[in-house]
């Protein structure tokens, strides 16, 4: 049984090998226990909902369900669990996947034992695990695109959902929110969906870089608006 001071993990990655370099080195600190392990995104999905571990470290590019699929469908079913998303990728619209589809952290393969444990220590706490480099360098990379802002349909968003959005686009999971806002995962959760309908955008990804495109997190301070 794993030990309630512990923080229980699940590893996700296509290749053994991998999965075993990432056991090992999480299992070295006295802090982690791993209890089970996948090899690809829809037994990632199956095994963590009858686990029910704190934090999945997965891999974002596997067969039969990508690790963005399977995080987004995770924590949609089971929001008080945390992801870590690891990739061996430097490419930016993969960090956008991760965080549009939840995850908390996002972690290059390359990092040592000390970094992965570090953020899974983390991440178990809710803290935002994206490095502020690769931040800017999304939200650079989104308003070199930017199109003509919509002021008409941020207008159309609630007090609450601007909050709400400003928290989810920065990289707050489901759960961070409601904490805030003293509601429900899932209430964000119906937010967001609302607020994707308004905005007429079709993924949570797509939701991020057109908030981010209308300049809503260059004032943080509305995040504080729950």
């Amino acid at each position: 049984m794993p030990s309630p001071d512990r923080i229980t993990v699940m590893v996700v990655d296509d290749h053994p090998m991998m999965r075993t370099g990432l056991r090992e080195a999480l299992q070295a600190s006295e802090r982690i226990e791993v209890v089970a392990e996948a090899g690809d995104g829809e037994e990632a999905l199956r095994v963590a909902l009858e686990v029910q571990p704190d934090v999945v470290v997965m891999d974002v590019l596997m067969p039969v369900k990508d690790g963005v699929d399977a995080c987004r469908e995770l924590l949609e079913q089971q929001p008080g669990t945390r992801v870590l998303m690891m990739t061996a990728s430097t490419r930016m619209d993969a960090v956008i996947d991760a965080v549009a589809a939840g995850a908390t952290g996002y972690l290059q393969k390359d990092a040592g034992p000390e970094q992965l444990v570090a953020a899974v220590v983390d991440v178990a706490k809710d803290r935002l695990q994206v490095s502020d480099e690769i931040v800017r360098e999304v939200f650079a990379m989104l308003r070199t695109d930017e199109g003509p802002r919509s002021s008409r349909v941020v207008e159309r968003l609630t007090r609450k959902e601007r909050a709400t959005l400003v928290l989810f686009a920065s990289g707050r999971s489901y759960a961070a929110i409601a904490e805030a806002g003293g509601n429900s995962a899932v209430t964000v959760r119906n937010r967001l969906n609302r607020i994707q309908d308004k905005v007429g955008v079709q993924s949570k990804q797509q939701l991020v870089i057109w908030a981010v495109r209308q300049g809503l997190l260059d004032d943080m301070e509305v995040g504080l608006e729950l």
